[in-house]
């Protein structure tokens, strides 16, 4: 069996998440923490048993921190990652990859020259059901697709977006946007990688409910690479947080699921019946682990996490390529930002 890998984890906002989730992977060791909050510090350092450090810079030269878990502001996850990199650690790192295709493209130089992995947090691409729906459209079981619709009605309190570690959240150098960017972020990952990519989009989105000076309702149009369209919504302004909906259908039938269940599976053929009763008795039973996250930001699971960390630990002992890399994780970033482009063009904008 292969030694435990240390892990550090820098930022404890989400990162007291990652915490979480490192104590429970197998093959994983939390080691360090590391945030320029000494109030939050220390705590969360006297937890879990492990080093604090003030310093990132300082945790970057403990031998035992073998993987860095990067959490802190989304505009820095680049410049994190890269000095990561070059001190010769693996790394996870918190979505997005970062807030522009450019930035995200000099993290993966980095991590080339290196020869360190990275995976990425879209933990919604490895759900059972999810890749179930993946497995859906790539074979061909849909048909040809029509349609992909990604809804998120969330919520976030105005005090969300204040004080010592809500000031940067909606901003445009260190969010990167605001409710597309950092909470529809995953819905964008999860619809673009079920319908295979995006070729173009189209979008409008504005400041409606707090004082903020990115956006918190967007709408966008899709034109995926197979032909099919599609729209995201997001907003942060729907009180009191409703449940995120993903609708995908085609040809032969359709499908639809919230963050953690399936609500229909209707897909044509002799054993349509059978089928949709089977995919119902177990997925539209799930346990609601995601039923406070659409206005609680601490809310989510860790499980998903977890998944993404043992996957890298299998990737590094493994010596192969992590499930979600920073090259996949990249497309997301670049539709959000082409779909603020359009918004500010009223232009249709090409993808990549």
């Amino acid at each position: 069996m292969a030694a435990e890998l240390g892990f550090g984890v820098v930022g404890l906002g989400m990162g007291t998440n990652h915490c979480r989730s490192v104590t429970r992977a197998e093959g994983a060791k939390l080691v360090a923490v590391c945030d320029l909050d000494e109030e939050r510090l220390g705590p969360t350092a006297e937890e879990y048993g492990c080093k604090a450090y003030t310093s990132y810079e300082e945790m970057l030269q403990d031998d035992e921190v073998q993987v860095v878990n990067i959490c802190v502001e989304s505009g820095k996850h680049a410049e994190l990652g890269i000095q990561a990199a070059d001190a010769g650690k693996h790394m996870i790192v918190e979505k997005p990859a970062d807030i522009t295709p450019e930035r995200v493209d000099q993290l993966i130089g980095a991590v080339k020259d290196a020869g360190v992995k990275v995976g990425c947090i879209f933990q919604a691409r490895l759900e059972p059901l999810n890749r179930r729906i993946k497995d859906a459209v790539d074979s061909g079981k849909l048909g040809k697709l029509i349609g992909v619709h990604g809804h998120l009605p969330w919520y976030r309190a105005d005090s969300y977006y204040q004080g010592a570690h809500g000031s940067w959240k909606g901003t445009w150098d260190l969010d990167g946007g605001g409710s597309l960017m950092n909470q529809g972020v995953h819905t964008v990952d999860l619809i673009q990688w079920l319908a295979g990519g995006v070729e173009s989009v189209m979008g409008m989105f504005g400041v409606f409910g707090h004082d903020i000076e990115a956006e918190d309702q967007t709408v966008a149009l899709f034109k995926f690479k197979n032909g099919a369209i599609g729209t995201v919504y997001t907003t942060t302004c729907c009180y009191p947080g409703l449940p995120q909906l993903v609708t995908i259908y085609g040809e032969n039938g359709s499908i639809m699921k919230d963050a953690s269940k399936l609500i229909s599976w209707k897909i044509q053929g002799e054993n349509e019946a059978s089928e949709e009763a089977e995919m119902l008795g177990f997925y539209g039973a799930q346990e609601d682990k995601q039923k406070n996250i659409s206005a609680d930001p601490m809310a989510v699971s860790s499980d998903g996490h977890t998944l993404i960390i043992e996957d890298l630990i299998g990737a590094i002992n493994e010596e192969r390529e992590p499930m979600i890399g920073l090259e996949s994780a990249r497309h997301a970033v670049e539709i959000i930002t082409a779909v603020f482009e359009s918004g500010r063009t009223g232009r249709e904008v090409k993808v990549g």
